[in-house]
């Protein structure tokens, strides 16, 4: 009984051990910029980044600390300066979509606040200024050559929307990831284009996630980003990493 014991704890040692070590060595493959490489922002959109937007109250307090309105602008910039091609992938909700039989969680909270709603495809009637608009201060980059906006994903990833088309033909393979929500769109574009066979990295602070009781979603996108993704850039590690 004894040596069973003994064992038993031993083996109980080996395994914390190895945990610990897990744990204190979880690496850091790293993340080369090169000519392959673009920036992909998700839901650049006043309903997200504006005091004016339905999720203020809830994203406000991570997007104020994060800097993230000032720091997806830096990357805007460093992409104009250094020839990155940046793809906006946004989300929009058509009147039809607001038929759908069924929903998670959030689809239903989206749905009943008008979270980035539009009329239909081919209506812009009172987009100008909108939930669903992309927040000012970006337009004068996305209105320019280096930046494509992609069809609106409809949930959280770009399953359903041509973002995946667009890089290829680009020939793109590697990709600087930001933008709303940490732990909804960014997290699900991250994990489809890393299954799509793309090198990901995300920039952790030019992202925000809603904070409620209870539930922290920046904390768990930025977790689930240094767990996946290549690398976790600050915005500042990657104004350096374009310097140098």
């Amino acid at each position: 009984m004894k040596t069973q014991i003994l064992k038993l704890a031993l083996t109980l040692l080996v395994v914390i051990g190895w945990n610990s070590s897990v744990s204190a060595q979880l690496p850091d493959p790293g993340f080369e910029i090169d000519g392959t490489t673009a920036i992909v922002i998700t839901d650049p959109q006043n309903d997200f980044l504006s005091p004016n937007g339905v999720t203020w109250g809830v994203v406000g307090e991570s997007v104020t600390a994060n800097n993230t309105v000032e720091n997806l602008e830096t990357l805007f910039q460093l992409a104009e300066a250094n020839g990155i091609k940046v793809f906006i992938s946004p989300h929009y909700y058509y009147k039809h979509d607001h038929s759908w039989k069924f929903e998670g969680a959030l689809e239903t909270l989206m749905h009943k606040i008008n979270m980035f709603d539009r009329g239909d495809q081919l209506n812009k009637e009172g987009f100008e200024g909108s939930g669903a608009d992309f927040l000012e201060r970006y337009k004068k980059y996305i209105e320019k050559d280096f930046v494509t906006v992609v069809g609106p994903h409809k949930v959280y990833g770009p399953e359903q929307n041509d973002l995946s088309l667009q890089l290829r033909k680009q020939k793109i393979d590697k990709i600087i990831l930001a933008g709303m929500s940490g732990n909804l769109c960014v997290e699900s574009h991250m994990r489809e284009l890393l299954e799509d066979g793309f090198e990901v990295s995300v920039v952790g602070d030019a992202t925000a996630s809603a904070i409620v009781p209870g539930y922290d979603g920046n904390q768990a996108a930025q977790t689930n980003f240094r767990f996946i993704a290549s690398h976790v850039y600050t915005t500042e590690e990657l104004k350096n990493e374009f310097k140098n």
